[in-house]
């Protein structure tokens, strides 16, 4: 088993990117077999398709790489990387857009998402966004890919154009990979608005919880969350058109790995005076490890480009049969 996946490198992540896709990367890593891998990528050259600060883009890099391994990816035991430090990943993209069709990228439903009313201004590299995927993971032989709803239609993308290429060019060259689908992610919404998602762009800082955010701004960010003045209710369908309520549960089970059921057993008729408390401990106590092993990698970013350049190494190596073979079956080298 060889599983790919790569996230984008944004600054300031929070407990609902850590809960969302940070820790199911860690567990797939921890879960593996004899002679199963994992590379973890940083996705820089998806992070160019739209306009950006080139000094913002570097920073963010380094703090991606910083949380995950403070969040328990251990760069010995996978291999993590920025995309842009393996060229690869830009060639084959170009190779394998003589065989992805127009037709599909023009099915692919996240474009017309992120592109708006504006879609003729929006780049080339945000519409072929699809094809560079593609290239990701056909790169490194994936078996499995890692995804959530949103992406499931991209790695579709990715088996056509691998079995298109395959018959085309009449080679058995490319892994078709299969989906992995993780445990369903606990949705962490806004601590001020049930309704929203967790977000960085949210201009309060007291609707997330940042990874940064020390045990006593924890407490106090949870204990002014939004609620509403009913106790907790015996079951989680009684939970329904209680966002706020459902969300600091929600919370609360993601951390203690348990199922709602389970916590509402345990704080049924309780009111929130009661819960607040729990719930920020158990998070504050969640995120204490993680919070300082992240200081500690962003105090230090030669280190964190040292381990970088060292998946890089790695991940280098592991590309370059499957770059040569295309360029062979396609009669660009011999």
């Amino acid at each position: 088993m060889r599983i790919v996946s790569g996230i984008q490198p944004t600054g300031n992540l929070h407990l609902g990117n850590y809960l969302g896709a940070i820790r199911n990367w860690v567990r797939m890593q921890d879960g593996l077999g004899q002679g199963d891998e994992c590379l973890f990528f940083l996705a820089s050259l998806h992070a160019i398709t739209v306009h950006h600060d080139p000094a913002q883009l570097r920073a963010n890099i380094r703090e991606m790489a910083a949380a995950l391994i403070a969040a328990g990816i251990d760069p010995a035991r996978s291999t993590l990387f920025s995309q842009a430090d393996v060229p690869a990943h830009a060639e084959l993209c170009w190779l394998l857009n003589g065989t992805a069709r127009i037709g599909w990228l023009n099915r692919m439903t996240q474009f017309k998402e992120k592109s708006g009313k504006n879609r003729e201004g929006a780049s080339v590299g945000l519409y072929a966004y699809p094809v560079l995927q593609a290239a990701d993971v056909l790169l490194y032989q994936a078996t499995h890919v890692p995804v959530g709803e949103d992406q499931k239609q991209h790695l579709e993308l990715a088996r056509d154009v691998a079995t298109k290429f395959n018959t085309d060019f009449e080679v058995e060259l490319f892994t078709l990979p299969e989906p992995i689908i993780p445990p369903a992610a606990a949705r962490i919404m806004s601590l001020r608005d049930g309704t929203a998602k967790m977000s960085k762009s949210d201009p309060s800082d007291m609707s997330r919880i940042n990874l940064t955010d020390d045990a006593d701004l924890i407490v106090q960010k949870i204990r002014k969350a939004k609620t509403d003045p009913e106790p907790l209710p015996a079951s989680a369908e009684e939970l329904a058109g209680r966002p706020e309520a459902r969300n600091l549960v929600g919370i609360y089970a993601a951390l203690s790995d348990e199922s709602v059921e389970q916590v509402l057993a345990r704080f049924a008729g309780q009111g929130f005076g009661a819960f607040k408390p729990a719930l920020a401990e158990l998070v504050a106590e969640s995120l204490r490890p993680v919070k300082a092993r992240l200081d500690a990698l962003r105090a230090d970013p030669a280190e964190l480009d040292r381990l970088l350049g060292l998946g890089a190494a790695r991940a280098r190596e592991a590309a370059a049969p499957t770059l040569d073979a295309t360029y062979r079956a396609m009669g660009l080298r011999w």
